[in-house]
């Protein structure tokens, strides 16, 4: 406002101020005109002000919103990092397992009746090896279970050989 002669800017102070105290306050829910008196200000406000104040605060609150995530990112991967390495410390890498070979799969359905069953089931044969260590088994006999089926290494283990 005061760019074209910088040494009367103080002709745009009671502009600026009748402006600001007829701003929402988040801080206090109200404007400032409001909480003093009670009623709204009637007021004949410079467009252009408001412009600039609103410019100002969303630019603010944008810069603030920012740096906000680049903090909680940094510590979501801190701790994500403190985590991995306390999980990984006492981790044993899995068994790898080869397409056609035979291994038994950990019942993980439990229900009425089964509480004396056998904790894994099999035999099943390897058809596909995926990645991350996860198989597609398929049923090697008459025994209940799935037919065919997609497991992980860590439901898995080697079928004893006769």
């Amino acid at each position: 406002m005061s760019e074209d002669d910088p040494t009367k800017w103080f002709k745009h102070v009671p502009s600026l101020q009748e402006v600001l105290n007829s701003t929402f306050q988040r801080s206090i829910n109200n404007t400032p005109f409001e909480l003093l008196f009670g009623t709204q200000i009637n007021n004949k406000t410079d467009l252009r002000i408001q412009q600039l104040i609103d410019e100002q605060l969303q630019l603010e609150f944008n810069e603030n919103r920012e740096l906000l995530r680049k903090v909680a990112k940094a510590q979501i991967i801190k701790v994500q990092n403190e985590n991995k390495k306390s999980q990984n410390l006492r981790r044993k890498s899995p068994y790898l397992y080869s397409v056609k070979d035979l291994d038994a799969i950990k019942r993980t359905q439990q229900g009425p009746g089964q509480k004396l069953c056998n904790k894994c089931i099999g035999p099943y044969k390897i058809t596909q090896v995926k990645p991350n260590d996860t198989y597609n088994v398929e049923k090697c006999g008459n025994f209940d279970g799935p037919t065919k089926t997609s497991t992980c290494a860590e439901y898995l283990k080697p079928w004893p050989n006769k």
